[in-house]
């Protein structure tokens, strides 16, 4: 129910909305508008490659073997955002902060991207589509993407003054989210609708449980 809510203070009570999707309460880091259905990774590392394996000391000699190495940290993030663009994928989702570059060529590409994301958003993603998160290793950037997921829509969403990105997946199973918009004069009174909320579909889950006979 935590991830399926979002509360906006300052609104009035009508103002409450059921919306189809998630709405992931992260501003996109990069946006780039997409008609149609999206295809989307998810990933749980940085996207920008190290210079030495974990454990492994990396010396920079001089000023231009650090210039050196900063121009093959662009070549293959740019090489990687090459390959999700030609894997027709248009929305990167990660639960760690990318870095600017990983930003940048994201921008250049196409590719939309929120980052940030909660082990209990990522957890309820991956119920909904079944996908794994995407790993790019080594220099195998060749090939197709098998670890993505179709988004119906993605695009931005204004609750109140925060900005957050709004994204439909098509799901695997029965179930299709919904996230649920309350709006109150303020915190207090949505968190007592919240809670009201959560005990009544707690209530329906317990009255429509299956009875083995």
């Amino acid at each position: 129910f935590a991830e399926l809510h979002a509360t906006v203070a300052g609104l009035p009570v009508a103002s409450s909305r059921v919306l189809p999707g998630l709405v992931l309460r992260r501003d996109f880091a990069a946006y780039c508008p997409a008609e149609g259905d999206l295809r989307a990774v998810l990933v749980t590392q940085p996207l920008r490659p190290a210079l030495s394996a974990p454990g492994v000391e990396f010396v920079v000699g001089s000023e231009g073997q650090y210039q050196a190495s900063l121009r093959w940290i662009s070549r293959r993030t740019e090489a990687l955002m090459k390959h999700l663009q030609s894997n027709s994928v248009n929305l990167l989702l990660s639960s760690v902060k990318q870095e600017e570059v990983v930003i940048y060529y994201a921008k250049l590409y196409g590719v939309s991207v929120v980052e940030c994301l909660s082990s209990a958003e990522v957890a309820l993603i991956r119920e909904i589509t079944g996908v794994s998160p995407y790993a790019p290793f080594g220099d195998n950037l060749r090939g197709e993407i098998t670890d993505t997921v179709v988004a119906t829509f993605c695009q931005p969403l204004l609750l109140g003054s925060k900005r957050c990105a709004h994204v439909g997946f098509a799901s695997v199973s029965a179930f299709q989210p919904h996230c649920l918009i309350l709006c109150g004069p303020v915190d207090g009174v949505n968190e007592q609708h919240a809670a009201a909320l959560q005990g009544a579909f707690t209530m329906l889950q317990q009255l429509f449980k299956g009875v083995d006979r």
